[in-house]
């Protein structure tokens, strides 16, 4: 299929949606910055990132999807290799071991980030090897549960706690789609609520030792974010100040907002990351909940064109990629914007496509691209 013709078959809304992201991301990014000198974020460097990330996006839309799936165990082994050698070559920010330096230093790269982009073809492919049938416990759950086990226990031991529970996100609802038999529903179901009990019951009673535990293994700050979710009175003013200077500027915005980069932004300087995780906090302070609403209603209309594009395929393995997609994406967004607002516990997930970040950015621009490479080539019906 000629170039020409394969960017004719794109989906002409998603990219409208993705200019939108672009512009809305760079004008948030310089809000969030323009008082604090400190930051080493431009606006120039935000734009340039979203080059790359487009670049990422067009040549995965261009490159057929179908290739991707044959080479996914190659590309997961490669994953784990980078995963395993953050532990010795790469370099810690914010108390955890996780990103390589690039020559220049123009970007660091994740690789936590990029598996997930691989886990969604590696199960994708296991998947939809079964062609549409039942899931087997010991031939398709068990196996495909250990694939994503891995990479799971190297990313937490990082530690990166918000990546590590977008595999296990990406996981459950390619599972779903799967056609995974509902016995196993119930099984996985009485081992999520039996294992969350279970935690909260040592957590409270054993809270001292384990949080001594994390402390010695640079974690504690682990331990403050679930006091601050699970009993906000019980902890120290200073471990609660982020959450409580992000629910007072979005509050603050009230229905429009405070205007755009106006003189008296409660974000700046003062919500840490305002220009990264915490980015949602200046669309809530600065354009309210009318903004905040379009902002969700984006993410909804992106969402809606995905799950058209899944129903449309011809190939099981394209339909399962995109609800991997679809997955990844409504996890980050729900968990991004529900921590700030004190819905669920504080991580470092990025708000997709507007928070300043060069792999995960990166990252979820090859998501989208491997979106549209389904929507492109589907002249032939293939399982894989």
């Amino acid at each position: 299929m000629a170039i020409l013709s394969k960017l004719k078959r794109m989906d002409p809304a998603i990219l409208v949606i993705m200019f939108i992201f672009m512009v809305i991301s760079t004008l948030l990014i310089q809000s969030a910055t323009v008082d604090d000198p400190k930051i080493k974020v431009s606006v120039a460097k935000s734009l340039g990132l979203y080059g790359v990330g487009i670049v990422a996006f067009i040549v995965t839309s261009l490159f057929d999807y179908k290739w991707l799936m044959k080479i996914a165990f190659y590309l997961y082994g490669a994953g784990l290799l980078l995963l395993v050698g953050v532990f010795l070559f790469a370099s810690e920010k914010n108390g955890a071991r996780g990103w390589y330096q690039l020559p220049g230093g123009y970007l660091d790269f994740q690789p936590a980030e990029l598996m997930k982009f691989v886990l969604i073809l590696v199960v994708a492919s296991m998947l939809a090897r079964r062609g549409g049938e039942a899931l087997e416990m010991k031939r398709d759950v068990i196996p495909t549960g250990l694939v994503v086990f891995v990479p799971f226990m190297l990313v937490i031991a990082q530690p990166d706690l918000g990546n590590a529970i977008i595999y296990l996100i990406i996981l459950l609802g390619m599972f779903w789609i799967g056609n995974i038999k509902y016995s196993h529903v119930l099984i996985g179901a009485l081992l999520v609520v039996g294992g969350a009990a279970l935690f909260l019951y040592l957590y409270s009673h054993f809270h001292d030792p384990i949080y001594a535990f994390m402390e010695g293994k640079g974690v504690s700050h682990w331990a403050d974010r679930i006091d601050t979710f699970l009993d906000p009175s019980s902890v120290d003013k200073d471990k609660k100040y982020q959450l409580e200077r992000a629910i007072t500027a979005i509050g603050s915005g009230g229905l429009l907002g405070e205007g755009y980069m106006n003189g008296n932004s409660v974000h700046s300087a003062r919500v840490p990351y305002a220009y990264s995780d915490s980015i949602f906090v200046v669309v809530g302070e600065e354009f309210g909940f009318v903004g905040a609403a379009v902002l969700l209603l984006l993410y909804f209309w992106l969402i809606y064109r995905m799950i058209l594009i899944s129903i449309q395929a011809t190939t099981l393995s394209g339909s399962f990629i995109i609800v991997g997609v679809i997955s990844m994406f409504v996890f980050q967004i729900f968990e991004n914007v529900g921590m700030l607002i004190g819905l669920m516990p504080l991580t470092g997930i990025t708000l997709p496509f507007i928070s300043y970040g060069g792999t995960s950015l990166v990252i979820n621009m090859l998501s989208i691209g491997l979106v549209m490479s389904v929507r492109i080539h589907q002249e032939k019906e293939q399982m894989f």
